[in-house]
This record gives C-alpha cells, sequence and structure tokens, in this order.
C-alpha cells in the first residue's frame, strides 16, 4: 500500500503533477534525488496511478547485494547454475511480469548487470543466470539514484547506452531545505503519529525556538531525518503539558563531549617561560610597546579610543606614545 506524500510547497507540488502525467506513459522513468527525499514512495505513485496498477510492484535495492547475487535477483537463475543454487529461481524481473519493478541505488548497479538490464529495455527479453532460454518481459522499469549518472557515464563508470534509454524522463526529488513551506506540515505530521503510537492524548505543538530551530536547520538526511528528530523529540518531552522546546539534531553527539569540546575552547592563560637573569627595564618596555601598538592598532590609531582601550587617560597615553616614539601612519 503506498504511503503518504505530505507537502504544499510549489516545487514539491510540481513533482506530483509530474508523476501524475508520467504514470499513464507506459517509459522508463529515471527519479534522481539526495537520501531522505522519497524516492520510493515516489516509485509507488508512479506505480498505482499507472495502467498496471493492480499488477506486482516489486523492489531492489542495487547496493545491498555483490555483482553475483545481484545478477541473480534480477534475472533469476537455473538449478546447479552456482555453487549452492537448489532448484529454479525466480528473480525480480520474473515475479514484476505485468507489473512494476523498481531499482533503488542504481548507480551501485555493476556494469555487467548494466548491459543485460539494456537488453530488457531494449528487446524485453532476459536470460536467467545459467540458463540458455530466453524469457520475455513485460516489465516497466522505474529507477532511482543520489549520484550524477551522465558525469558517471563520462568517466566509464555508468553505460550511457543505458542512461539514454532511462532518461525517457527525468524526476527531479526537491531536498527539504528547498521544500520550506513543508517543514512544518511533515513535523506535525510525524509528531501526531508518535503520540498516537505512544498513547498521548494529543500533540502539544512546539514553541516559537523550535519551530525556528526546524525551520532554519539544512536537513542533510532530509524527511527521513526530519521524522527522526521529531520522533525523538515527541517521546523525550514525555506527556508534560507544555510545548516543545527542546530537538536533538544529532544523537551522536554526547553531552560530556559537548562539555569537553566547551571548555577546550575557552582561553587558557599562558605563561612566559623565563631565562634568568633577565634586563627587566628592558622587557618592561618592550611589553609596553608590545600593547600599546596593539591597541593603537585596533583603535585604527585613534588615540582617545585606544587610551579607553587600555584603561588610561588621553593624556597618560599620549606620555607614552612620546616615550616610546610611536607614531601613527600617515
Amino acid at each position: 500500500m503506498q504511503q503518504n506524500l505530505i507537502g504544499e510547497s510549489p516545487a514539491f507540488l510540481s513533482v506530483l503533477d509530474k508523476v501524475s502525467k508520467l504514470a499513464a506513459i507506459d517509459r522508463p522513468i529515471l527519479i534522481i534525488g539526495e537520501r531522505g527525499t522519497g524516492k520510493e514512495l515516489i516509485a509507488q505513485r508512479l506505480h498505482y496511478l499507472s495502467k498496471r496498477w493492480d499488477q506486482p510492484l516489486i523492489s531492489l535495492n542495487c547496493s545491498a547485494l555483490s555483482e553475483g547475487l545481484i545478477d541473480s535477483e534480477l534475472f533469476g537463475h537455473e538449478q546447479g547454475s552456482f555453487t549452492g543454487s537448489k532448484g529454479r529461481h525466480k528473480g525480480r524481473f520474473e515475479r514484476a511480469e505485468n507489473g512494476t519493478l523498481f531499482l533503488d541505488e542504481l548507480a551501485t548497479a555493476p556494469l555487467l548487470v548494466q548491459e543485460k538490464l539494456l537488453r530488457v529495455i531494449e528487446y524485453g527479453q532476459y536470460e536467467r543466470v545459467g540458463g540458455h532460454q530466453l524469457l520475455n518481459a513485460n516489465v516497466r522499469l522505474v529507477c532511482a539514484t543520489n549520484a550524477n549518472l551522465p558525469e558517471m557515464a563520462e568517466n566509464g563508470l555508468f553505460r550511457a547506452d543505458l542512461l539514454d534509454r532511462l532518461a525517457f524522463d527525468v524526476v527531479h526529488l526537491p531536498p527539504l531545505r528547498q521544500r520550506q513551506e513543508d517543514i512544518l506540515l511533515l513535523a506535525e505530521y510525524y509528531a501526531i503519529k508518535m503520540c498516537r503510537e505512544l498513547g498521548f492524548e494529543y500533540f502539544v505543538g512546539f514553541n516559537r525556538q523550535a519551530e525556528q530551530a526546524l525551520l532554519d536547520y539544512q536537513w542533510p538526511g532530509n524527511v527521513r531525518e526530519l521524522k527522526n528528530v521529531i520522533e525523538r523529540a515527541v517521546y523525550q518531552h514525555g506527556q508534560s503539558d507544555s510545548p516543545i522546546d527542546e530537538l536533538v539534531f544529532n544523537p551522536f553527539a554526547a553531552h560530556w563531549n559537548q562539555e569537553e569540546s566547551a571548555r577546550a575552547e575557552e582561553p587558557k592563560p599562558t605563561v612566559e617561560t623565563f631565562a634568568f637573569p633577565i634586563d627587566y627595564k628592558q622587557w618592561q618596555e618592550e611589553q609596553d610597546m608590545q600593547i600599546l601598538s596593539a591597541a593603537l592598532e585596533e583603535s585604527k590609531f585613534n588615540q582617545r579610543k585606544a587610551a579607553q582601550l587600555l584603561g588610561l587617560s588621553y593624556h597618560q597615553l599620549r606620555g607614552m606614545i612620546r616615550k616610546y616614539n610611536l607614531t601613527s601612519p600617515q
């Protein structure tokens, strides 16, 4: 069953409109977006709005399997085709017959598998691993990635001819930071769901500071990260009647590490090491000249301001400048 796609920002609504039009066109589709932007949800929408809606929707994450296994998972294998294979195995293409096959993380698929995918798209045929019988495929292919496929193709890391076949049209999913209007909408949605899961009577809301923090954050993990932040905040806040005022964006940051970092950033007084005997009068004059020069530079050689920085009167400062022959630049 398709999950909810939530949003009202122009960038998001534009994507939904495009997907609705593409759903009716029986061509391969490429979805590009950062992690956590909802690529699989868009693939589901493409399937359930298409004429194949009552047929299987089969998914495979290409990064989860090695080269040998992904070949077998996609196209199936015959009995005895490799060590440990028992009986004939139906691949994802065979299981998705008349329906839709969604391939996530496509950029990680080995070049040999890409070549076989190209054959399926061009001729609608494939062979099981270890088999010789050509099987026909009536499957709509929807692929997704967060990689730059054109750049990979230029560098020989992705088949350019496969990219051409997949790029009938490309759906670009906007990152959450480009969907400002949707951030608080999604936050409330996930908060209410979490309250129901925990058995809370109602959702107390966020205070203004928490809302602003949600809007200011860049969301590198996008909607998936937002969901984690909100659910974490709801359960940690508990059943208090006050609005949620604390959000943990980085659960990996231990509080004692933060305290140690803060202490490490505090300026520490430096103790100069002396080699005795020294000429105290000369050392004192050098110290005076250094601090006077620094104060004059800081005040852009405005002597009244420099005197204020040093806690001296204007006349005291003037006297020290004459004593050490410190003049402002012309």
